[in-house]
């Protein structure tokens, strides 16, 4: 029996925390027409439930994730192309830094999606034509592509990965205010970047980048056999020419994506 036509095309926006990834999902989200997303923060296990690392809970690594119920809504949003009518988010009540991309470019990366999903272009049987058409879940988390959480891999179409330094982390993350959650406002500990949120990351991705150095080069040999993109020219580079990337990345892929 030929399954149902699939309703939505998944793509994964990944980092460590701060590297920019739900900046840009913002962003992307605004310029594809039908888009949304669907942040892996809202997926955390409740504080009570959260293992414990250096004397600290750990809010940042797979075991504290609801890996099912993340399962079960990309399931859901590839079958419906849409979120679970039950689903609320509390990520998007969290502020970001101010990306100060000029209006301009915004405008500008706007007018080639329209362009390209123009009658007779590549993207228009994508996201405009009926009764073929899509739309787009982007899915921002921190932890997308790691071997602890394989059980999403099959549900991402497309996946997107932002490197970031140390230090730049370190800097953005300290000049955010408490994070927003389901238990309420949450003030991060003393050291807990260090410790839990950079040592997790550096443990899941190391594979990603030659000689197991996060602030190196990516492997391009082994991301190619996941068919993980990565945002070239080192880790940190600012977010107007991330977006321009992501969005010719984005419309190459959902070309693939598409004749798949």
């Amino acid at each position: 029996m030929t399954p149902p036509p699939r309703k939505a095309i998944t793509i994964g926006i990944s980092g460590a925390s701060s590297s920019g990834k739900t900046t840009l999902s913002w962003l992307l989200r605004d310029i594809f027409p039908y888009t949304f997303i669907l942040h892996e923060d809202d997926f955390f296990k409740g504080d009570d439930s959260l293992p414990i690392k250096d004397g600290m809970k750990d809010g940042d690594c797979a075991e504290a994730l609801k890996v099912p119920e993340l399962v079960a809504a990309l399931e859901y949003i590839r079958e419906d192309g849409s979120l679970p009518p039950d689903f609320k988010s509390h990520e998007d009540q969290n502020l970001v830094g101010d990306c100060q991309i000029p209006a301009s470019t915004i405008a500008s990366l706007k007018a080639k999606v329209v362009a390209w999903t123009a009658p007779n272009q590549p993207g228009h049987q994508i996201l405009a034509a009926a009764p073929s058409k899509v739309n787009i879940c982007i899915v921002d988390g921190f932890l997308l592509y790691a071997p602890t959480i394989s059980a999403i891999h099959p549900l991402l179409d497309i996946k997107l990965f932002l490197p970031i330094n140390f230090c730049t982390a370190k800097k953005r993350r300290d000049d955010r205010g408490p994070y927003v959650t389901k238990d309420g406002l949450w003030h991060e500990p003393e050291g807990y970047f260090e410790k839990i949120v950079w040592g997790n990351y550096v443990r899941e991705h190391t594979w990603m980048f030659k000689g197991g150095d996060v602030e190196r080069e990516p492997d391009d040999e082994v991301l190619k056999g996941r068919a993980v993109k990565v945002m070239s020219g080192g880790s940190d580079v600012d977010m107007e020419i991330t977006l321009n990337w992501a969005v010719e990345t984005l419309m190459k892929e959902l070309e693939r994506v598409a004749k798949n």
